[in-house]
């Protein structure tokens, strides 16, 4: 693997592990400060070096980072600027998850390319093992989602 392949995986992880501390906050109502401007900083990372891969032309990773950067723009507002008041509390809710989950989605599908296991058992990467993990993401997200729009009042919290 290239320097920037390791990299890119490295600050990904590092974002995700912060993504799950960030939605748990989310949804005890816990806004985990530390964490969330790791995790802000993290996968805005993980999207820009993403760019720095050689390609030709669109690939699902240049859309997916096209997506999550212009994802990260209002939600980073949200948090940073408007503090989480009013229907900016949703825009971070909804959009730290969102970023997330397209960054699960990305670990996902590389896992099933790249470890010769999973590989086995989608070598098309589009055989029911892999789409069956992630379906059971996308319901988890949405799960996650609803808990977290319910529970997590920053305002309540103190901003």
């Amino acid at each position: 693997m290239s320097a920037l392949t390791w990299i890119h995986v490295i600050i990904s992880l590092i974002a995700i592990v912060a993504g799950i501390i960030v939605a748990q906050g989310l949804i005890a109502g816990d806004r985990h400060e530390r964490s969330t401007l790791v995790y802000m900083v993290t996968i805005l990372l993980t999207s820009l070096t993403g760019f720095l891969f050689p390609f030709n032309g669109v690939t699902p990773g240049i859309i997916f980072g096209i997506v999550s950067v212009l994802i990260f723009i209002p939600t980073a507002l949200a948090r940073y600027k408007f503090q989480m008041t009013g229907i900016w509390r949703l825009v971070f809710v909804i959009g730290s998850l969102v970023m997330h989950y397209l960054n699960c989605v990305v670990l996902i599908v590389q896992s099933f390319q790249k470890i010769p296991a999973l590989n086995a058992l989608a070598p098309q990467g589009n055989e029911p093992p892999l789409l069956a993990v992630q379906a059971v993401l996308l319901i988890a997200f949405l799960i996650v989602g609803l808990l977290s729009v319910r529970r997590f009042h920053p305002h309540i919290l103190g901003a």
